[in-house]
């Protein structure tokens, strides 16, 4: 099991955004986390990268206890997290926002590794010596993507990755998500896309007011007449 999380709470003040969650991740496998706006799943992910304080519980991450380690013990442990609205830098360029991502590794690996994403992203190779500004909002997807990806990660959170983007565009990226997940790259996706999601996931959990109350295989969460009602407009 690489991740594991049990019972984990977390508040923003008074106010409980997570209530008890617990959920694991194994190793090769892709993971789904939807709900609705404000059910508490990008307040998961920035437990899970160091940035949001636990409140209760555990996280252990290929058995180690991570609960309070800094964020960037998580990413040299190896957890990379694509940040909900991309974030990328704007005024540095492609190439730069790119060996950022490896700021943490040396050696051959990362020009190995940098040939790779423009392999997986074309665009980003023909766009490299550009600001990351300009690009378009699939681009810059693409980019946080990629960035994260030049850290090596164990395990990749993504968070919303379809947001704000055209439909087409939405298609492209999670063409990029299932390349990853038959390439074997553990992923945690956090998507409000729910049937998207659960097409691609081996397994899923549906949040609610912060804690989860469905869970199962994505296929089956996708034939399930609660989520289907909540969450896939059927």
């Amino acid at each position: 099991m690489l991740l594991e999380i049990d019972g984990l709470a977390s508040h923003y003040g008074r106010i409980q955004a997570l209530d008890g969650i617990s959920l694991t991740v194994q190793e090769g496998e892709m993971v789904a986390l939807v709900g609705a706006n404000g059910a508490g799943k990008t307040t998961l992910l920035r437990c899970l990268s160091g940035v949001q304080p636990v409140s209760g519980g555990r996280i252990r991450f290929d058995g180690t206890d991570i609960t309070r380690a800094a964020p960037e013990r998580r990413v040299s442990l190896g957890i990379a997290q694509v940040p909900e609205g991309r974030q990328v830098f704007g005024p540095m360029s492609v190439e730069d926002n790119l060996r950022l991502g490896a700021y943490r590794r040396q050696g051959g690996a990362v020009a190995a590794d940098m040939a790779r994403m423009y392999d997986l992203f074309p665009v980003l190779f023909k766009k490299r010596e550009l600001p990351a500004g300009t690009l378009s909002g699939g681009q810059q997807q693409m980019l946080a993507i990629a960035r994260a990806l030049m850290s090596a990660p164990r395990l990749l959170l993504l968070d919303e990755p379809s947001m704000g983007l055209a439909p087409l565009l939405v298609e492209e990226i999670f063409q990029v998500v299932r390349s990853l997940r038959d390439q074997g790259v553990t992923i945690f996706l956090v998507e409000q896309n729910a049937h998207a999601a659960l097409a691609l996931a081996d397994r899923a959990y549906v949040l609610e007011t912060g804690s989860v109350v469905i869970q199962g295989a994505g296929q089956a969460l996708l034939a399930d007449e609660r989520v289907k009602a909540a969450y896939l407009g059927l």
